[in-house]
């Protein structure tokens, strides 16, 4: 990809170059770059700075009718792989944070997660249905090397004969293939494998500090030559940029050994509208005014539609003619699909009772 219009000054290994203002601060101050000598100033790029969440809970339930009824758990908020487009960077905003450079760089992890889930999905009420691990952030970004929450999490749902799915742009999930293999016997989890794009370049822009493509390809490969059920995520399309490659996509990802495909469209709610425009005009400017029309064609001539049913995938004929293209390419490389989770291993534990521990299942088998 030529990059030859974009600018020297941009923050290395980030996807963001500035903090948007937070939707709920009256002000906002920033630095102007046309202040003397700002331009020719050198910008380091900031630390990424890990935080403990005290949370007291970590189980999520969902009911959006875009992925169904279903629950999640996210050990991290925050996300360091700095994908520009991420839909979860308007969360930032809660903590009293910016979704631009904050979101990438003020990393929060859930010290006691691994422990609260386990004891969430003990209670006599909870009925057992697979968990979305990492949906919102990704539980393998960066910081997972460090802490092992994710690792843990996936320990105790094994224990637990728990169903799980990820999905994700990391190839540390290879180090859990260990526990991963085991569970896959079980029928108890899904990997899914987040791919935008296989233009490297391109995507060291968009996602600068996610695995490359190739590699995510060969993490793809080395989970399915193991036994892992794993399918591609051709995630976000975006409009102009990358919408041309959704058939190489999927092509390299079932030659890798992928069983499953699913898309979704470029998402610009809130905050992230401008933070992908100054992103095109720092890295793409030529092709801005293309992507935009673009995206305003899928959503009505909106730069965003938020209605469920329409949101990941647009409306018009563009968003048919993507669609038509994605199905009958699944069905050239004949994609067998993934095989269901099992609940009916289910097996919760007694929660701890003056200080004694216990393993005994309350409910084998229930589901």
């Amino acid at each position: 990809m030529q990059n030859k219009n974009r600018r020297p000054d941009l923050l290395k290994g980030r996807g963001a170059s500035h903090n948007p203002p937070n939707r709920y601060h009256g002000t906002h101050h920033e630095t102007s770059a046309d202040a003397p000598g700002e331009a020719d100033r050198s910008r380091p790029s900031p630390i990424t700075r890990l935080t403990p969440d005290a949370a007291r809970t970590v189980l999520t339930t969902n009911e959006s009718p875009d992925v169904g009824p279903g629950q999640s758990v996210n050990p991290y908020r925050g996300c360091e792989h700095g994908c520009v487009y991420c839909f979860a960077r308007p969360t930032h905003a809660y903590l009293d944070l910016s979704p631009g450079l904050d979101f990438e760089t003020r990393i929060f992890y859930k010290e006691q997660s691994p422990e609260l889930l386990k004891k969430e999905l003990s209670r006599p009420s909870y009925r057992c249905q697979p968990l979305a691990l990492g949906i919102n952030t990704d539980a393998y970004q960066p910081a997972e090397n460090q802490l092992g929450l994710t690792r843990r999490i996936l320990e105790n749902l094994l224990a637990l004969h728990h169903p799980v799915t990820l999905v994700t742009k990391s190839s540390l999930v290879e180090r859990d293939i260990d526990i991963l293999v085991e569970m896959a016997r079980l029928d108890l989890v899904h990997v899914h494998l987040s791919i935008t794009t296989l233009d490297a370049e391109l995507a060291r822009r968009l996602e600068p500090r996610a695995a490359v493509p190739e590699r995510r390809l060969r993490t793809i490969r080395a989970l399915a030559e193991r036994g892992v059920p794993v399918g591609v995520m051709v995630a976000p399309v975006i409009p102009v940029l990358t919408e041309s490659e959704v058939e190489r996509i999927l092509e390299e990802a079932r030659s890798a050994g992928a069983r499953s495909a699913g898309y979704v469209l470029l998402r610009l709610p809130l905050e992230i509208g401008d933070l992908f425009e100054r992103w095109l005009d720092e890295h793409v400017p030529d092709k801005k005014a293309a992507v935009l029309s673009a995206v305003r064609e899928f959503h009505g001539g909106k730069t965003y539609d938020s209605r469920f049913g329409v949101r990941m995938r647009g409306t018009g004929i563009r968003a048919d003619l993507l669609e038509q293209r994605f199905r009958l390419q699944v069905r050239r490389q004949e994609f067998p699909g993934l095989p269901p989770l099992r609940t009916d291993l289910f097996a919760p534990v007694a929660a701890e009772k003056s200080g004694k521990k216990t393993s005994k299942p309350l409910f084998p088998g229930f589901s």
